[in-house]
């Protein structure tokens, strides 16, 4: 992979972190001829910039980091995380339409699962969220079939192997338990891919309801499925102790 100077991005990346387009739309601008670096036409998408100092311009117009905006979605089971789906599933970014705003997911959830998602056009933040060295608390209720055993559970908590990969529940707490399914809060401070359904799969139980409730100091609410609400500065900085606070910029495109 070629290295770039510091500061320095390939043009589509440069144009998704300034929140103006995906990677993929970016990449059709610039093919097209849509996108302008320093008053000349750009059709490689992979030429070098740095997006703070060079001047871009879709369609002649000047692009600027756009204000940094961040919000809370209860997001419903059967919706996926991605913008667009192969298998033509329903998407979390259909419900905030109206907002006409390019958007990431903060981590993701899985079809089947519900809660509270984190959406924001500000990747710094987005990876600042998701870094495991920040030790962020996720907070989740889970429904599984058969008796869990607080000695199947001590397994969990102790960390286990998946894949390659090591899976390990900072907490859980059994709250009740029959021979036909048990009910559980389970904390983690990472989000593998299906970490949770692969951590139960392994001792034996399968995941039948899977809902995040929290993340960080952060909780939904009253939100139902399907709802958002916008966070303020404020109330991010409250919620994540530490979090890297990126000065906002009016919007120009």
């Amino acid at each position: 992979m070629k290295a770039f100077g510091p500061g320095k991005v390939k043009l589509e990346r440069a144009l998704s972190k300034l929140g103006i387009a995906s990677r993929v739309v970016a990449r059709e601008w610039i093919l097209a001829g849509k996108v302008q670096v320093n008053g000349a036409v750009q059709r490689n998408p992979d030429f070098a910039v740095n997006p703070e100092r060079t001047i871009i311009a879709v369609d002649g117009q000047r692009v600027q980091k756009a204000q940094t905006r961040t919000f809370l979605l209860y997001k419903p089971k059967g919706t996926v995380t991605t913008h667009s789906d192969e298998k033509g599933r329903k998407t979390v970014f259909t419900l905030l339409q109206e907002l006409d705003i390019h958007l990431i997911a903060v981590g993701r959830l899985d079809w089947a699962t519900s809660g509270l998602l984190l959406l924001t056009n500000d990747t710094r933040l987005a990876d600042w969220l998701t870094d495991p060295s920040n030790g962020i608390q996720r907070t989740y209720l889970v429904t599984v079939r058969g008796e869990a055993t607080e000695v199947k559970l001590e397994l969990l908590r102790g960390g286990i192997k998946n894949q390659g990969e090591s899976l390990r529940a900072q907490d859980i707490f059994l709250r009740k338990a029959s021979g036909r399914e048990s009910h559980l809060t389970v904390n983690l401070t990472e989000g593998k891919n299906r970490e949770i359904r692969r951590m139960f799969a392994s001792i034996g139980h399968e995941v039948t309801r899977l809902k995040r409730v929290s993340y960080g100091k952060l909780e939904l609410g009253e939100l139902r499925p399907g709802e958002y609400r916008e966070l303020s500065k404020e109330e991010l900085l409250q919620a994540f102790p530490g979090i890297p606070v990126v000065a906002q910029r009016a919007r120009s495109i």
